[in-house]
């Protein structure tokens, strides 16, 4: 078979869409250089110019999941009132969307960033995401309507609240309503615990 020459405008983001619709549907472990060269249209050593390895292509799309992430948030955040229960209920409600919506990307992210190989653009990524929570705490506790106390300990419950919801509404039989439901739940439990 003769492969097509060169043609992208942009390879590397069209690998990375490849590479993003192959994971959610066959995961991780389908992912190939070549089978993504092919799919493209361009030769078997192409991706190589964007991506030494099959590690290198997942380090981007995980680092391309974090900054989508943290995009969808900062304007979710930024077309929102400026108290701590709005801001907080906006981005509890684009995170589990967000991760509902790219579950399988969502996991790639979390498990690479783990990895002790992992790059510092994905590192710098995964602060960025962070950042978000933080800030939103310490501007809480700035204005009186978040508990004094070490930020970053602060962060951890919500994390892992919004982790454990996402994990429920995957898990599968939840009604949209149910969902919506659940969210307020979790998010006025979430505020309590913040409350001084």
């Amino acid at each position: 078979m003769k492969t097509r020459p060169y043609h992208h405008g942009d390879l590397r983001a069209a690998l990375l869409g490849l590479a993003e619709e192959t994971l959610r549907e066959r995961g991780p472990g389908e992912l190939s250089l070549r089978e993504l060269a092919r799919e493209a249209g361009v030769s078997p050593a192409a991706p190589s110019r964007h991506f030494r390895t099959k590690h290198a292509l997942l380090d981007a799309l995980a680092v391309e999941g974090f900054d989508r992430l943290a995009t969808a948030m900062t304007g979710a955040l930024a077309g929102t009132g400026d108290s701590f229960a709005e801001r907080l209920s906006v981005l509890a409600r684009t995170y589990v969307r967000f991760a509902v919506g790219n579950a399988a990307l969502l996991e790639l992210m979390f498990s690479r960033k783990h990895e002790p190989t992992a790059p510092a653009e994905l590192i710098s990524a995964t602060h960025r995401l962070m950042a978000l929570a933080t800030d939103l705490i310490e501007d809480g506790q700035r204005r009186g309507e978040v508990r004094t106390g070490p930020v970053i300990l602060r962060a951890v419950p919500l994390a892992a609240v919004l982790q454990g919801m996402t994990e429920l509404v995957l898990s599968g039989g939840f009604s949209d309503e149910q969902v919506e439901q659940g969210l307020d739940e979790t998010i006025d439990f979430i505020l309590r615990g913040y409350k001084p």
